[in-house]
């Protein structure tokens, strides 16, 4: 796929109510490839550009199965294949001996498949990004609400969505180069 020529669009609003409406309106509009960037999180805003379901629950659930079966199999192989020892009177294949262990398998390697599967989704670490070429989006930081249109989504048409960015009441738009 060719890059286009620019990253997308950048509008600027004054309130946190000014970008749920514009973001809302984008949405509506066709417009799926965009992000928004505010001072402090705003809960609306996810359900305004889009954002309903991750595959992160599945990822976590599938590194929890697998940590446990995992360490459940550790103990098998090291209890009655390689290291076969009665202790106790017991079977090699004492399974409710298995269970502390393979719990804090399953446990560790959700949260590591968590953790990892959220920097993986996110797109992390991200030492740039061209949204930072624009100088007025340091505000971003302080009290200003952006709202980026992504020149890489279909609906996408640079003369157009301008117009459809000016028309939702910005302080200001701009071109984001790469």
């Amino acid at each position: 796929m060719k890059k286009p020529p620019i990253y997308g669009l950048l509008a600027e609003f004054d309130s946190p109510t000014a970008i749920v409406l514009a973001a809302r309106r984008a949405h509506e509009a066709g417009y799926r490839r965009m992000d928004a960037y505010t001072p402090f999180p705003i809960e609306e805003l996810t359900e305004a550009i889009g954002f309903h379901h991750t595959r992160l629950p599945a990822i976590v659930l599938c590194g929890g199965i697998l940590g446990g079966l995992g360490g459940y199999a550790l103990q098998y192989w090291a209890s009655v294949i390689e290291y076969p020892v009665i202790v106790g009177g017991k079977p090699f294949h004492s399974w409710p001996s298995f269970i502390p262990v393979t719990f804090e398998t399953t446990v560790l390697i959700a949260a590591l498949s968590a953790v990892l599967g959220m920097l993986a989704l996110n797109g992390l670490p991200m030492p740039y990004h061209p949204v930072f070429n624009v100088p007025e989006f340091a505000l971003a930081s302080n009290n200003r609400f952006f709202l980026c249109l992504e020149a890489e989504d279909e609906q996408f048409d640079p003369a157009v969505s301008r117009r459809f960015l000016e028309g939702l009441g910005p302080s200001g738009v701009w071109e984001v180069p790469h």
